[in-house]
């Protein structure tokens, strides 16, 4: 006997994995968006006459994001503008063939759409960074970056807000990861719907109580163009750990998901914890905790052919650069005494008519290399990937 809907009797064709209902289609997307609406009412994401910049990969959260919030905007006249703001990382054949997802949502939204890139951005694609860093921890320069891409991109655009596809899965995957880094400032902000109000552009997350595999079943049955491959650098990602470890604890409780965005949000933290103030960087003034940001740090390291000066124990990398300075200014010292030994010898030498044995010091520099992870660029070689956009018939729930 067919299974009924649970809220107007009709077949049912999925089961919701939020709640375990059995819905038909019209209901299950009736479900889906008034959920996302009251999220968005009832935390005030929206003032009328907002511009509002939407982050778009091209991906499934991007582009149910962009869909929902256009539709709910007309149902419910929001009164906001909305823009699609898109980040070229530079990844040859990932990011390139999702931008072609994104330009058309584009054309199918009738939204505006602007791109940033980090070459222009920072100077460097992040095939160029993986070259130098390796594989290991690429995915901090590219989340760094990403961050203040997005945050340079809608200062452009001159946009009130910026909203982001984070759904519930990945909120959940933050306070795990945070938690077992200890990082008591991130784990007290993490679960927050809303980030950055006390800076220029505030941050909103629409899909924060939305769980990943309703995104996908929803872009599914609507049929909505998305780019479903994963970013071919990140195989060895921390996150992917957090993510897999909360894939088998909602298979055992669906509401773990949930359960652990409700115990980040009653987290508390002591009175006496010192936490990090916020302010400008002193380089670029984006906002950061420290004197200069992560990511001008970062961008410094790379520049100076040292990737890893932001990563890992800060002193002994410092030390490192300071090394280098002092080898640098060594090698400049011993040029310049060098020339002047030359011009002493040639002086000499027309004095004592050239009959003096002294001869002049002949002096090499050495160049710097610093090297970086050994057969990074046969390793990358080897990730040919499957890119092949999938049809819907290879999609799993």
């Amino acid at each position: 006997m067919p299974v009924k809907c649970s809220s107007c009797k009709k077949a049912a064709i999925l089961k919701r994995p939020k709640t375990g209902d059995a819905l038909c289609k019209e209901c299950f997307f009736s479900a889906f968006e008034e959920e996302v609406h009251h999220t968005i009412t009832s935390a005030g994401l929206f003032t009328p006459g907002e511009t509002i910049a939407v982050g778009a990969s091209g991906g499934k959260d991007s582009t149910v994001l962009a869909y929902v919030l256009k539709l709910l905007n007309q149902r419910y006249n929001y009164n906001v503008q909305l823009i699609l703001l898109s980040v070229d990382e530079g990844i040859t054949g990932y990011r390139d063939d999702s931008l072609e997802t994104v330009k058309r949502n584009q054309q199918q939204y009738d939204l505006p759409l602007k791109i940033v890139s980090y070459e222009e951005l920072y100077g460097w694609t992040m095939d160029a960074i993986v070259k130098q860093i390796g594989l290991k921890n690429n995915c901090t320069f590219c989340g760094v970056f990403r961050r203040q891409a997005l945050d340079r991109g809608a200062m452009i655009l001159k946009v009130d807000k910026i909203v982001t596809g984070h759904n519930a899965d990945d909120i959940a995957e933050t306070v795990i990861m945070n938690v077992l880094r200890g990082d008591i400032a991130r784990l007290r902000r993490c679960t927050a719907i809303t980030t950055g109000m006390d800076g220029a552009l505030p941050r909103c997350k629409p899909f924060k109580y939305t769980y990943e595999k309703e995104i996908v079943m929803y872009a599914y049955f609507k049929k909505l163009d998305y780019f479903s491959t994963e970013c071919i650098y990140s195989p060895n990602a921390y996150r992917g750990f957090a993510r897999a470890f909360i894939k088998d604890l909602e298979k055992i409780r669906p509401s773990a998901i949930i359960d652990i965005i409700h115990s980040g949000e009653s987290l508390s933290v002591k009175k006496e914890v010192r936490m990090p103030v916020q302010g400008l960087c002193s380089r670029c003034g984006y906002m950061s905790s420290n004197p200069v940001c992560k990511a001008c740090v970062l961008l410094e390291g790379l520049n100076r052919g040292l990737p890893r000066l932001g990563i890992g124990k800060e002193h002994k990398e410092r030390r490192k650069l300071a090394d280098k300075l002092a080898r640098e200014e060594s090698e400049s010292t011993s040029s310049s005494a060098a020339v002047l030994g030359e011009m002493d010898d040639v002086t000499a030498q027309k004095s004592c008519g050239g009959s003096c044995s002294r001869q002049p010091v002949d002096s090499t520099t050495t160049d710097l290399k610093v090297s970086g992870v050994a057969g990074c660029e046969e390793e990358v070689k080897k990730l040919q990937l499957d890119r092949r956009k999938p049809t819907v018939d290879d999609i799993d729930f």
